[in-house]
Parts: structure tokens; sequence; C-alpha cells
């Protein structure tokens, strides 16, 4: 697991020439290192109630990874696909959700680029089906959302204010133009809504 350290740290990771195996001390040792980097972004978002769920953590991490070698690494892998790329089966919450974005939030990074490589590849699919359940780590990223109770989803009220921060981060016009986060955005924004996002147009909200 040490690339996916090295990717967090330094926005790059090694490939190797063959699918490695993660072993269980791997898992362990991952485990520890996300829960001190959810507590080192927890102080951001000034929140103590919400705790690190480790086994989100290194589920993505290990998403993460298995998907990155597979963008390269394809020969005789496509019967092990869902295998290498497990879903989680814990329910997602708010602990949940933002442990995984600790690695889920570069996966779009390789949603692309194997799109680009190859339009129908099975992995895009899977990859998209993991981000539209934990799309707070796909912000940017395009997504079928329409089924997504907004209200519902934002209810808690640190992941509303991280989520609306990483739209105005990835000027992510398709999310921040729904009508119930435009509201919220622009309730947020006040009078400084020109500078914090000049072109973002407001939202007839029915309401």
């Amino acid at each position: 697991m040490d690339t996916i350290f090295l990717l967090r740290k330094s926005g790059s990771m090694t490939v190797f020439t063959d699918i490695q195996q993660i072993s269980k001390k791997e898992e362990q040792e991952a485990g520890n290192y996300f829960e001190a980097e959810f507590e080192n972004e927890r102080l951001e978002f000034l929140s103590s109630e919400i705790r690190c769920h480790k086994e989100a953590a290194v589920w993505a991490a290990k998403v993460l990874y298995h998907s990155t070698q597979l963008y390269l690494i394809r020969k005789n892998t496509a019967k092990d696909l869902e295998k290498l790329i497990p879903k989680l089966k814990i329910t997602a919450d708010t602990s949940s959700l933002l442990s995984a974005d600790l690695s889920l939030r570069f996966l779009p990074q390789i949603a692309s680029l194997l799109h680009a490589a190859d339009p129908d590849d099975p992995l895009i699919k899977i990859l998209e089906d993991i981000l539209t359940q934990f799309h707070y780590s796909a912000v940017g990223y395009h997504l079928d959302l329409g089924k997504v109770n907004w209200e519902k989803e934002l209810k808690d009220k640190t992941y509303r204010k991280l989520y609306l921060e990483r739209i105005v981060e990835k000027k992510a016009y398709e999310l921040a133009e729904i009508p119930y986060i435009n509201k919220l955005l622009i309730a947020d924004f006040g009078i400084y809504k020109d500078i914090y996002w000049r072109d973002l147009k407001i939202v007839e909200h029915g309401d």
C-alpha cells in the first residue's frame, strides 16, 4: 500500500508489471495510516463527532490501488474485476463517506483515463457505480445523480459544508445549478457571491 501513501503525498503512484496482492499486514498499516490522515483533515472541518471508518478507508484504498494498476495491466484480468474492485458492504454514512474519500477523491482521474483509452471498458461502469454511491468524491465528474434526494443527502451539517465547499473548489456547475444546492450556495455567499463565483447562475427554486 506504499503506492497509495505516495499518491496522497506527491500525486504519483508506482505501477507494477502485474497485479500485486495486498496482505493483511498492509491492510492494518493502511488502516492506521488513514486514521491519522483522517484526524489531520478533521481539524479542518472542526467536528469532534465524526470518526474515521477504517473499513471504508481501507476498502477505498484497495479500490484505488487496483483501479490504477488495472489501467495499465489488463492481461487475464477480465474475470477478476469484481474480485479486485469489490463493493463495500456497509451502510454509507458521514463517517464512511469522508473516510473513503481519502482515496476515492483520486478515482475520477482513473475513470477519465480509462474512458479516454476505451469508452467500452467494463471497469468504467464498476468505478462509476462506486462514485455514484460516494459522489462527494466525484464532484466535478459527470455522473447521473438524478435519483439523489439532496435534502436528505446533505442533512448532516458538516458533510453539507464540505460538499458545498468542494463544489465551489471544483467549480462544479452541474451540481451547483441543482435548485436545492444552488439555494444553499447563494445563501452562503450572501453579498459576496460575485467574489466566490461570479459566473454561477441563480436558479429558480420553486418554493
